[in-house]
């Protein structure tokens, strides 16, 4: 029998943190935010904002992406 390790991950604590955290839609996002899903669109294509997950036709993105974002947009808004 062969030990295959997770193609995700090399380490425990990175697979850990995977599996508690979210996939989350651009509804959830809008919803959180308040924002278009086009001015999302837009600063994804300027790397300003975490790039999606694909999964087939549907994109994703890690809840702990999106509200570290949103913490740094609070944190640079304030000084």
């Amino acid at each position: 029998m062969t030990n295959k390790t997770h193609p995700i991950s090399s380490s425990t604590q990175t697979t850990t943190s995977l599996l508690n955290d979210q996939l989350v839609d651009m509804t959830f996002i809008t919803g959180y935010t308040n924002m278009t899903d086009k001015w999302f669109y837009r600063l994804i294509s300027e790397n300003a904002f975490p790039a999606p997950i694909k999964l087939g036709r549907s994109s994703r993105w890690l809840k702990s992406e999106v509200e570290k974002w949103m913490l740094d947009r609070i944190q640079a808004s304030r000084g």
